[in-house]
């Protein structure tokens, strides 16, 4: 994995952005004490956490989804206007609502709860792609989806798909974060789902957790196996507290985990892929931008909530040195 090997994270030619997502943002309720339970509201969703982390580590964003006209889509609005991510790609609609979601905590981790059952989100569909959509996604380096993005609702699955298929068409990178939530659906449509996506992506992000679901497989190494065999091309598995595996034309590298005072992971892996491509778009090679992905993520879990603990450059910076 050398530096010339960079080169190819890019898309040709000058673009609008460098990574734009397709996904739900949604309002957080994230639990900062037990008894009596308290929440405090923030904002998350796992394309939208990625985006803002590539946002605050110098990358040019923008995100492509539907928001309804409820207070809480102006509060959205007023966030990604505030992390400089571009709001050409919201689509507001009237009668609409938004989603939201809770966090709860336990120790066997985090755990999610969700209220976005008919969120205009969820209605996004080949419309949405074909239309005002398709030029932001021919304008960016990258093309961001998760599989959140495609467990919404089937109108959802079939606009992800598309999309991912008019970027491969305008040469725009594709990636994709599984983010396996099986309260959202069924796992053998889960696997069948993302499995196809794997091959219409450039570069894949699962979690050990959520491939070991998807495979049955237990290893870091078979997992990889696993992954490249239905498909991917470049897999960067997440491992948490174990660092990455890297794996890309045959070879593999591992990024060792970094030792913090975790609090909540909370979008630790969201924070791990946004800054990952944005390293990608400005220049590193993948391990480069896998171990300032990591350093990110481990800033990231120090605090609450999805989106207020996302680090800046700097502080990955300062982070790594």
């Amino acid at each position: 994995m050398t530096r010339a090997n960079s080169e190819s994270w890019v898309a040709p030619g000058t673009r609008a952005f460098d990574v734009l997502a397709l996904g739900e943002p949604l309002i957080e309720f994230n639990q900062v004490q037990t008894e009596p339970p308290m929440y405090l509201q923030g904002f998350g969703g796992d394309t939208l956490n990625a985006m803002i982390a590539a946002a605050r580590a110098g990358a040019k964003t923008a995100y492509l989804t539907r928001l309804g006209q409820d207070r809480w889509a102006d509060a959205l609005q007023r966030l990604f206007e505030s992390e400089g991510v571009d709001t050409r790609g919201l689509r507001r609609l009237e009668g609409q609502r938004t989603g939201l979601y809770f966090v709860h905590h336990d120790r066997d981790g985090h755990h999610f709860s969700y209220a976005r059952a008919g969120s205009a989100a969820s209605g996004m569909g080949l419309d949405d792609v074909r239309g005002a959509w398709l030029p932001l996604i021919a304008d960016s380096h990258w093309l961001h989806l998760s599989g959140i993005s495609m467990a919404v609702s089937e109108s959802a699955r079939q606009a992800a798909f598309l999309a991912m298929q008019l970027a491969r068409e305008s040469g725009t990178r594709v990636s994709l974060d599984t983010n396996l939530r099986l309260s959202l659906w069924p796992l053998d449509l889960a696997r069948k789902t993302l499995t196809d996506a794997f091959a219409a992506c450039d570069l894949l992000l699962p979690s050990l957790d959520d491939v070991i679901h998807l495979s049955g497989l237990s290893s870091a190494e078979a997992n990889l196996d696993w992954c490249h065999t239905h498909g991917a091309r470049t897999v960067v598995l997440k491992m948490g507290a174990q660092g990455a595996w890297v794996s890309h034309q045959g070879q593999r590298l591992h990024i060792e985990g970094r030792i913090v005072d975790a609090v909540d992971a909370t979008g630790a892996g969201d924070c791990f892929g946004g800054n990952l491509l944005a390293r990608l778009v400005q220049g590193d090679t993948l391990p480069e931008a896998s171990r300032w992905a990591n350093a990110a993520a481990s800033l990231a879990v120090q605090g609450h909530g999805a989106i207020a603990p996302l680090p800046s450059a700097a502080q990955v910076r300062a982070a790594l040195s």
